[in-house]
């Protein structure tokens, strides 16, 4: 009996073991399927809150009013941005992805490599103040009229592990524009030429280069770019045997040029009797080296044998990559160009590219640095600290990607010679720095 007792006892105390444990892990259960519930609760509300927000931001950029416009602007922008800063606050702790002209991935950075906070020293400031004016205006009109079709310019870039965003971007170049606006008004030079103004009102933050073939390499390649003029023909002849050409409405859809090569092009498949003909509009004929010029600038500027003269533009090219070291005549990638009012930089096609000056713009990578943001060089020169300001408001295939360099547009020159001679003023190398309004 006393056997028997023992094992009913056990046999007990064993289930009521067994029902406290059942008990309790049904409580956790409990638990933690609640928590992510309400998880799940914050995310669908949140998703729900963002869908109407990115069709309010949608209908908002449409306003073409200039001063609503540049207010409800900043405003899209910083509704993005709240959207957006939690990822950019965990860029500023993270290596930074440097991405292509295709937007793949190709390496990481940690921003502090490239970017710290600086000053500007106690130098005036460079720059002609009207073009500069117009290139900020016709910057800022960019994001104004194009953000929608064109999300590559709300990208943040290596800036973001300083924190800034595009609407400090925008904050910039609207405060910019108001002081020289005022500042030309009242016929004074203008208070963005002073060193002082500038570390009182905007962040300066310096810009080491970054080149992962010479991780020596501190300050920044300064190159130099321009438009020259040339002489061409509407028809081919002896001397000016070389087309450029454009592309027809109908391109977009039937993307045949990206078939060939620039060697293919020149080899004739565009002429009478090429495989072909008929596809492509003839723009002007030109000698080789006015074409290579063209290509390598992005803008000439042609002085028609009829006496017409017109600037002409890239457009679009045949999707082939740019490869650095290879010479111009042996590259594949060829450019079709469009007759302009004025020398282009920046634009997701060539109706919406921005009208640039010389002397106030530099090409840069606008996917990894970004769009709009204004830059002052600083090098010596005579034994006096020299500083020059321009905007990134233009890009090209040498600079995606690219962390140390920046082009400047020089101006318009008839020939190579002349413009040797205007850059030998110019910095082979400087130090760089950003401004952002504080």
């Amino acid at each position: 009996m006393k056997i028997l007792f023992n094992q009913k006892f056990r046999l007990t105390v064993g289930c009521a073991a067994l029902l406290l444990v059942s008990l309790a892990s049904s409580h956790l259960y409990t638990q933690l399927k609640t928590k992510q519930l309400a998880q799940q609760d914050q995310s669908f509300t949140l998703q729900e809150n963002f869908a109407p927000l990115q069709s309010q931001i949608s209908l908002t950029s449409k306003f073409k009013n200039a001063f609503v416009a540049q207010q409800t602007s900043s405003e899209i922008i910083g509704k993005q941005n709240a959207f957006s800063s939690q990822p950019d606050l965990i860029s500023a702790s993270a290596p930074y992805p440097v991405v292509d002209e295709f937007k793949k991935y190709k390496f990481r950075i940690n921003g502090s490599q490239v970017v710290t906070p600086g000053k500007l020293p106690s130098s005036k400031v460079n720059f002609p103040q009207g073009d500069l004016l117009t290139v900020l205006v016709n910057t800022r009109k960019y994001f104004q009229d194009y953000s929608s079709e064109d999300p590559d310019i709300l990208r943040t870039g290596i800036l973001a592990t300083q924190g800034v965003t595009v609407q400090d971007v925008l904050k910039t170049l609207d405060f910019m524009i108001v002081v020289l606006k005022e500042d030309i008004a009242n016929n004074r030079a203008t208070r963005l030429q002073d060193p002082k103004f500038i570390n009182n009102n905007f962040r300066v933050i310096k810009w080491s280069a970054y080149n992962p073939n010479n991780k020596q390499l501190k300050q920044l390649r300064i190159t130099e770019y321009a438009v020259f003029t040339h002489s061409g023909s509407r028809n081919k002849t002896s001397t000016f045997n070389t087309p450029i050409y454009s592309l027809k409405e109908n391109s977009n859809n039937d993307k045949f040029y990206t078939r060939y090569t620039k060697q293919d092009v020149l080899s004739g498949i565009y002429e009478p009797g090429g495989r072909e003909f008929g596809k492509v509009t003839s723009l002007a004929y030109l000698t080789r080296n006015g074409l290579e010029e063209a290509i390598m600038e992005g803008t000439i500027l042609i002085n028609f044998t009829d006496g017409y003269k017109a600037f002409f533009n890239v457009d679009r090219n045949n999707g082939m990559s740019y490869i650095r070291g290879l010479k111009a005549t042996a590259q594949k990638r060829y450019w079709y160009f469009r007759e302009v009012d004025a020398i282009k930089g920046y634009g997701y096609k060539i109706d919406a590219k921005i009208s640039i000056k010389p002397g106030v713009t530099f090409a840069g990578d606008v996917l990894n640095i970004g769009l709009g943001k204004v830059v002052v060089i600083e090098h010596t020169q005579g034994g006096r600290k020299h500083l020059q300001m321009g905007v990134i408001a233009d890009t090209g295939g040498a600079f995606l990607p690219n962390l140390y360099q920046l082009d400047f547009l020089a101006g318009i020159f008839k020939n190579k010679k002349q413009f040797g001679q205007h850059i030998t003023q110019l910095p082979e190398y400087a130090t760089a720095y950003f401004l952002v309004k504080k």
